[in-house]
């Protein structure tokens, strides 16, 4: 005789089974090394004198720096060999050409050791001076060697107080290098000068500047940061769109990025052949300080211009990159040899600056198309990614519908014994 207790324990085999079978897809190996370099990330942290001022959350900034370094370092992906760095950390005095010395790795860039990078944090006084130009050098030196990605975090209070070394022309020197290393900077309290010069610092190697008020602030947007030094690293390859279709230029399935000036359209041409299905997907990135509400649309046009799909997304200043994408299937012909469609892809943005701040060059934009077999084709399932959602959908949809059978038979078994009673 069946109980209760075996039936539920059944019913939980068998959604265990399925979810096992959903979670891990045939030939999907957990942890799988990819063979490339590891991500490497280093953490510039100024400890200059003023980070002790009380004004983030009723603590001082450098209480805020180290609860956020505290949960960045937990939440730290494995295979990140991630560093620390200070400025301004060790010498209290006044002679300046001492403390535009002061910068020192706190800890390498290496396998990542918690519980020691903690207790590093930890021994942290706000001290000196401000020698972002010099911290900045040391920093890329911190990472040299390997093909992976390189990514320096500025998090600073202030300007640098270390002139003539402008550290903006420290980062361009860095980018004029050729090696692939990204610096992106983080404002604490900041005023019009420091946003300016941090701006400007990550501009210059293409990364991102974010002003921060709160811890919270701060720590997501560390995270944030460490966490795409993990994604893999794929050459995107350069493309200039046009004002108007007719002139764009034809791409194929492939990664692509451009530059697109504040509220500019910029358009590009694919060609789809009957059966197969348009992917598209945008990225517009703010590079510098960009006013709150902002969005990026992106539409699939015919060459006669009419809309045939978009997709849009907004933002309100709470990251720096902004995305949406698209999906258009191209109906299968009963004729022979009939010719491809081409598609308009148009990309139009509505971020604005504040008086003051450059608009030139553009907007840093990331294109993705890819042009595959429609989803009616079993290889399409098999191969891309997306076709693996419906995979995915019908697999919990068989999920559920066994679950609700077992369910029925269970209430309706229960009921019966109970009318014998």
């Amino acid at each position: 005789m069946i109980t209760r207790k075996r039936l539920a324990a059944g019913v939980c085999a068998l959604l265990a089974a399925l979810t096992a079978g959903v979670a891990f897809p045939a030939g999907a190996v957990a942890g799988e090394p990819t063979g490339e370099d590891a991500p490497k990330v280093n953490l510039v942290l100024d400890v200059s004198g003023s980070m002790r001022t009380r004004d983030i959350d009723g603590g001082t900034r450098m209480a805020a720096a180290k609860q956020a370094f505290n949960e960045v370092l937990d939440a730290t992906p494995e295979e990140v060999r991630l560093g620390i760095r200070t400025l301004g950390a060790d010498y209290a005095g006044d002679d300046r050409k001492t403390g535009c010395k002061d910068t020192a790795q706190l800890y390498p860039v290496g396998p990542l050791d918690r519980t020691e990078a903690k207790t590093a944090v930890a021994t942290l006084a706000p001290t000196g001076w401000t020698p972002i130009g010099p911290a900045l050098l040391k920093a890329a030196d911190d990472l040299d060697g390997g093909n992976g990605s390189k990514r320096i975090v500025l998090i600073s209070d202030g300007e640098d107080t270390c002139a003539p070394l402008d550290p903006c022309e420290v980062a361009r020197e860095i980018a004029a290098k050729g090696i692939g290393l990204t610096i992106d900077t983080l404002g604490l309290v900041p005023n019009a000068k420091m946003r300016q010069q941090l701006s400007c610092i990550a501009e210059a190697t293409g990364g991102t500047y974010t002003s921060v008020e709160h811890t919270d602030e701060l720590t997501d947007r560390v995270n944030q940061l460490v966490d795409r030094a993990a994604d893999p690293v794929v050459t995107p390859v350069a493309t200039e769109g046009a004002d108007a279709c007719p002139k764009a230029p034809t791409l194929k399935s492939g990664l692509y990025t451009d530059r697109e000036e504040f509220g500019q359209q910029r358009w590009y041409r694919v060609d789809v052949d009957p059966g197969q299905e348009l992917r598209a997907s945008v990225s517009v990135g703010a590079d510098r300080a960009v006013n709150p509400s902002y969005g990026v649309l992106l539409r699939a046009v015919t060459v006669h211009g009419r809309e045939i799909v978009r997709g849009e997304a907004a933002g309100n200043g709470r990251t720096d990159v902004i995305s949406t994408g698209l999906r258009y299937p191209k109906a299968e012909s009963d004729e022979e040899d009939t010719p491809a469609e081409t598609v308009c892809l148009q990309v139009t943005n509505s971020f604005s600056v504040a008086s003051g701040v450059k608009t030139s060059p553009g907007l840093p934009l990331e294109l993705t198309v890819d042009v595959v077999d429609g989803p009616g084709r079993a290889d399409d399932v098999a191969s891309f990614g997306l076709g693996r959602g419906w995979w995915l959908l019908g697999a919990l949809v068989l999920t559920g519908f066994l679950a609700g059978l077992l369910w029925g038979w269970l209430s309706r078994w229960r009921f019966a014994v109970w009318r014998t009673h």
